[in-house]
């Protein structure tokens, strides 16, 4: 079992940045692909950014690539987005979320077994 508490979200101008953060319990938090997705008001859910337990391997939604960057640092068992040149279309909750199976696909929401209870990113035009 996996706990996740994200913190970090706000209110920022366009153009601004933020580092959203998502801190796990548990001991195994290096076997845990970690993902960021987002969802805004009458929209789905939406894959944002996903690291696997390691670190070594990201992949990014287009929309987000080359603007956000995800991490993590599992001796503090915490994954990061650092958001960077926030456009108004960014504004949603974001929420972080983990899955521990070999099989499981990155991008898709279903796939992740737990879910933090999100934090709202406001970006003001």
């Amino acid at each position: 079992q996996v706990q996740l508490v994200e913190s970090g979200g706000g209110l920022v101008q366009a153009g601004g940045s933020l580092r959203l953060s998502c801190a796990a319990s548990g001991r195994t938090f290096s076997s845990y692909r970690m993902g960021w997705f987002r969802q805004a008001p009458g929209k789905e859910r939406e894959f944002v950014a996903s690291i696997s337990g390691r670190g070594g391997s990201t992949h990014y939604a287009d929309s987000v690539k080359g603007r956000f960057t995800i991490s993590r640092d599992n001796a503090k068992n915490t994954v990061y987005l650092q958001m960077n040149s926030l456009k108004f279309e960014d504004t949603a909750v974001y929420y972080c979320a983990a899955y521990q199976r070999l099989s499981g696909t990155y991008y898709n929401p279903k796939d992740y077994d737990y879910w933090g209870q999100g934090t709202q990113v406001t970006v003001s035009s």
